[in-house]
Parts: C-alpha cells; structure tokens; sequence
C-alpha cells in the first residue's frame, strides 16, 4: 500500500477555507450520515416508491428485499445526490459535501489537508472557495457527459479535490509528497516523491487506465469525476495565471504593424536599442515578439538583460512574463539559472506567491553555473523564510 500522508514545504499562512471545507464535509458524516445511515426509511415518504421503481426490484431482488436492505440515508442520497438523468443544480453542490461511508471521507479529506493549503495560499481564500465550486462542478458535468441516463446519485468530494490537485500539479512541481509504504512485514517507510509523479500516479494509473476499461458506470468509483476534476483544476491554473497579463497588455500594447512585421528588422531593432542601453525600447520590442521563432532569434543575454531592466523599474509581470517563456523555449540553455533567478524575484513582489518562488530559487540552486548565483538564490530563501514561508 502505497498512502500520500504530507508535503513539503508547507505555508506558514493558515488555510481558513481549506479547513471549514473538512469540517463541513466532517459535520455532515457526523449529524446525517452516520444517523439516518441506521434509520429505517420513513414508509410515507414519496421518494421511497421512486427509489423503488428506479433502483429497486431488479433481477432475483423484490421491492421488499430492496426495502430491507436500504437506509434512510439511503433515500437522502438519492435527493440530494447528483444523478446525471435528474439534472438539478442543487444537487452538483450538496452531492460535493456527502460521502458513503467513513473510509470515503478519510480519503477525501486526507487529501484535501494535504494539498489544499498550498493552493488556497496561492490564490487566496476566496478565490480557493470559488476555484474548489467551481472544479467540483465541472467534474459532476464532466462525468455525466459519460452516463447521461444514469439514475445512479454520485456523491462525494473527490471531483473538486482533484480540482485542487491540477492545480497543485501546475503550481507546486518541486514539492515533495511524503508516503507512507507499507508492505508488511517487507517494507514499512516513508519516503519523499516528487509531486508531479505521485499526481501522475494518481491520474493516470488510478483514474484514466479504470476509466477507459471499466463500466462506464457500476464500477463505485466516478473515475470520470476525477479526471474531469483535475482537467478543470489544471484550466483553472493556467488561466489565473495568464489572464491578468493578458488582460493588462491587450490595447496598452502597439502591435507590430505589418510594414515593421519582418523577422530581421523587429529583432535587429530590439538589439540595437539594447547595445545603445535603450533597455526601455528594447523591452517594448520584445514584448511584441508573438512568437517563438522571433524570440529564437535574440541571445539569451540579451533576453536576460532586458527582463532585469523590467524587474528592476517595477513592472514585475511583463518581467515574470519573460523569464517564464526563456525557460519553457530554452531547456538547457545555460543562462537558465538567471532565468530563474528573475522569476523566483519577480514572484516575491506577487502576493500568496512564496511558495511558488522558493521552488524557482531551489531550481537555480540546482542549475547555478557560477557560486555568486547560487547564493543569491539562497539570499532570497532566507528572506522568505524570515517573512511568511
């Protein structure tokens, strides 16, 4: 048994919504599960005769046999669970917060304690209660694509949990998970695995491989919810991450007009501007760079320079901007620990983003190519962890 119980590092900033989300999900274990799980269903009850119809007698089983072997609890699933075939709005939210039995709900809310404070310490407590709705939502719609017709009541948090885990997935790669290994009497330990592969492990081996050779429905585990989840999570991600400098260029920005829209001339321009020291002008040309080839054309160097210049003026995402795309175009490239460098500063004047740019920091730990580097990088780890990391 393979058992994720931890991560590292951790957020000195307490997770308020992370924690009423467990507690929420705890509290209605507590106050309905667990009482109408051993209450016999109430014979008046309209839903009672629905349920039988739908659910009920089916095969060698009689609606008698069915009525002694269902709970009340039983019929509370069936409202307020989500049944793709009796579309309600109401029910993709309460199905989030109701699961079948204690082990259910350990192992969603284990999971939830150990990747939700990161991601609610990146974007915020409001955001991370809109972002965890919102990724539970698109996991219930994402899995009734599957099963349109299905009476069958999901529950459970795992959609929205894995929201939190593409999110985690993106965010947090360097981190490392702790698990628990217990092959009794062989092996009992805990070792450190990189985020990226336990999450991997979780997507694709526990949900994706079930999911494109199982039932589609019947199998007890919305494999669907999952994957639509984390799909939803890692949307989420990419869009909190690109949208506000998207929105912050678009029409502040001059295109390149069509007649200065040659390769040779754009970046013969950029360069000249950086070899007068017009770090500004040069800034505004590589700004408008639209794509990859363009930016190919132009020496790490220079790159490097003029996202120093942003940084070091203030404009913190346009610079951020550009030492994100140096390292996604130029794995190996030698200039990459500046690059990272950068970034790791540039996250430092971005609120709930600590974490984020102690994992650039690390990563030019690992790639320095000069001690002077190396230990800057870890001048700004100190910084972070006198402050909130």
């Amino acid at each position: 048994m393979l058992l994720p119980i931890g991560d590292v590092p951790n957020p000195k900033t307490t997770p308020y919504i992370n924690w009423l989300l467990i507690g929420i999900n705890v509290a209605v274990f507590i106050i309905i599960t667990i009482p109408l799980s051993s209450t016999r269903p109430d014979l008046n009850d309209p839903a009672l005769l629905e349920y039988l119809n739908i659910l009920g007698a089916r095969g060698d089983w009689t609606p008698q046999m069915v009525y002694d072997h269902i709970s009340a609890y039983d019929l509370t699933v069936y409202r307020y669970g989500f049944r793709p075939a009796a579309f309600s709005p109401l029910s993709m939210f309460s199905a989030m917060f109701m699961h079948a039995g204690w082990m259910h709900l350990a192992g969603n809310m284990l999971f939830l304690w150990i990747y939700g404070d990161n991601v609610e310490h990146r974007l915020g407590h409001l955001g991370y209660l809109l972002a965890y709705l919102a990724a539970g939502v698109s996991a219930t719609l994402f899995f009734s694509l599957f099963v349109p017709h299905s009476q069958i009541p999901m529950l459970g948090a795992s959609g929205a949990i894995s929201g939190v885990l593409g999110f985690y997935f993106l965010w947090f790669p360097r981190n490392r998970i702790k698990v628990f290994i217990f092959l009794f009497p062989l092996i009992m330990t805990t070792v450190l695995i990189p985020s990226r592969i336990v999450l991997g492990v979780y997507l694709v081996i526990d949900n994706i491989l079930p999911f494109l050779t199982g039932p589609a429905e019947g199998s007890g585990v919305a494999y669907g919810a999952h994957i639509g989840g984390f799909l939803a999570g890692l949307g989420l991600a990419l869009t909190v991450d690109r949208l506000p400098n998207l929105l912050k260029m678009k029409g502040t920005t001059p295109k390149v007009g069509r007649k200065r829209s040659n390769l040779v001339d754009v970046v013969t321009d950029i360069v000249c501007a950086i070899d007068q020291n017009d770090l500004e002008r040069a800034a505004k040309g590589l700004l408008q760079l639209d794509s990859r080839k363009q930016r190919g054309q132009l020496s790490t160097p220079n790159i490097l320079a003029i996202g120093e210049h942003l940084l070091d003026k203030g404009s913190i995402d346009e610079a951020l901007k550009i030492f994100r795309r140096l390292i996604s175009e130029r794995p190996g490239d030698k200039g990459l620990d500046r690059a990272y460098l950068g970034a790791g500063r540039a996250l430092m004047h971005k609120p709930r983003c600590e974490t984020s740019a102690w994992h650039y920091f690390m990563a030019v730990i690992d790639l320095a190519q000069t001690p002077d580097v190396a230990e800057k990088a870890r001048s700004y780890m100190r910084t972070i962890e006198k402050t909130k990391l």
